[in-house]
C-alpha cells in the first residue's frame, strides 16, 4: 500500500474552500501521496495537492468538483490504483503539465488556502533545491517558460535561505567551476529576465555560455537572439569573468559568485571553436556592470545585473529584472 504522507494544520492553515467539507478543526489531517521531504520538519504540498485542492491558476484551470473532493477527502475510483497516477495532467488546451515542473511554480506562487505558519521550520532553499532536482535534466529548461520576472525574483529571495545552512551552501548548480583539466569546460543555458529599457530589451530571453581558458579562469558571455542580436554578438560579443564574489556590492546580501563584464577582456586568449574575438562592450556593459549569481538547483541559478558605474560617486543601479538561467542539457 503506498505511503501516506499527513499535514497538521497546526503548520499549514487551511482556509475556508467551496469544494471542501466543512468545518475543519485544528485535529484534522490532510492525506497526500508522497512521504515528506527527510530535511523538512514537516510537508510542503506539491503541485498535484494543491492543484486537486483548489486547481492551479495558471496550467490546471477547470478542476472538476469531485476532483476537489476525491483530494480533501481521500476519495478515488475504486478501480484506479495510486500507481496508474501519470506524472503529467491534460490541460483542456491538449497540453501537458508536468506535476514535477508544477511542484516548483507552486512552492514560488503558492495559493492563498496554503499558508506556512512558521517558515522558520524548514528552510525554504533546500525544499527549492529539492523540487529543482525531480524535474528531469531534459525538462529542466521549460523553466524558463514557466517562471515569470515576478516568480524569478521570489526565486532569488529564497535562494539567501540557503546562506542559513553550511551544507547547503557548498551545493553548486555547475561543476564547471570545480572541474579538472582536460574534462569538459563549455556549458550553454536558457536564460530569462524582466528585461529593461533600451539598449537591453533583448534581455527577456537569451543565452548565456560558460566555458573554462587555458589559464584556469572561467569566462563566459551573453548571447542576444533575433538579427540585431547576432550581428552586435559578433561585433561586441559580451563577455565576462567569473569571479568568486561572495556579496552584492550595493545591498551587501550573500551570493555564490559574480559575472565581472569589464571592458570586454580583450586579452581573452583560446575562445570555443566559433565564438567571436573578444571586442570593446557597448554602453551599458562597460559601464561596471556585475551580474551577482546565486544557486537554486542543479543546473539552475539566478542572478542579479547591477550597473555600479566607473566614477567613485556613481550611484549603483539594477541594470534589469532577476535573471533565471537554466542548463542547455542537450548541448552536453
Amino acid at each position: 500500500m503506498m505511503a501516506a504522507a499527513t499535514l497538521s494544520l497546526t503548520n499549514y492553515q487551511l482556509q475556508s474552500h467551496p469544494l471542501l467539507p466543512q468545518p475543519l478543526s485544528k485535529s484534522n489531517t490532510l492525506l497526500f501521496s508522497q512521504p515528506p521531504h527527510p530535511s523538512s520538519s514537516f510537508y510542503l504540498p506539491t503541485a498535484k495537492d494543491v492543484k486537486k485542492l483548489d486547481g492551479r491558476r495558471k496550467a490546471v484551470e477547470g478542476l472538476s468538483c469531485r476532483a476537489a473532493v476525491r483530494a480533501a477527502g481521500g476519495w478515488r475510483r475504486p478501480d484506479v490504483s495510486p500507481w496508474d497516477d501519470k506524472p503529467y495532467e491534460i490541460l483542456p488546451t491538449g497540453k501537458r503539465a508536468y506535476l514535477d515542473e508544477q511542484d516548483v511554480v507552486a512552492f514560488l506562487d503558492p495559493p492563498m488556502e496554503l499558508i506556512p505558519l512558521d517558515p522558520a521550520s524548514y528552510n525554504p532553499a533546500a525544499y527549492l533545491w529539492k523540487k529543482i532536482d525531480d524535474v528531469p535534466e531534459e525538462r529542466r529548461h521549460r523553466l524558463i517558460h514557466l517562471l515569470d520576472p515576478g516568480l524569478i525574483s521570489r526565486a532569488w529571495e529564497i535562494a539567501g535561505t540557503r546562506y542559513e545552512d553550511s551544507k547547503l551552501t557548498k551545493l553548486m548548480a555547475s561543476n564547471l567551476l570545480t572541474c579538472k583539466d582536460g574534462e569538459r569546460s563549455l556549458e550553454f543555458y536558457h536564460c530569462r529576465s524582466g528585461g529593461g529599457p533600451s539598449p537591453i530589451g533583448w534581455m527577456k530571453f537569451f543565452k548565456k555560455a560558460i566555458f573554462r581558458s587555458n589559464s584556469g579562469k572561467v569566462y563566459g558571455r551573453f548571447i542576444a537572439g533575433g538579427v540585431v542580436g547576432q550581428i552586435a554578438n559578433s561585433i561586441s560579443p559580451l563577455y565576462f569573468l567569473t569571479t568568486e564574489d561572495r556579496e552584492v556590492m550595493a545591498t551587501e546580501q550573500p551570493c555564490d559568485l559574480a559575472y565581472e563584464f569589464g571592458d570586454g577582456h580583450l586579452n581573452l586568449d583560446n575562445c570555443p571553436v566559433g565564438f567571436p574575438k573578444p571586442g570593446k562592450h557597448p554602453y551599458p556593459f562597460n559601464d561596471q556592470v556585475m551580474v551577482y549569481v546565486r544557486h537554486i538547483g542543479p543546473g539552475v541559478s539566478v542572478g542579479q545585473a547591477w550597473q555600479e558605474g566607473k566614477e567613485l560617486q556613481q550611484v549603483p543601479r539594477k541594470l534589469c529584472g532577476e535573471i533565471l538561467m537554466v542548463k542547455d542539457y542537450s548541448a552536453a
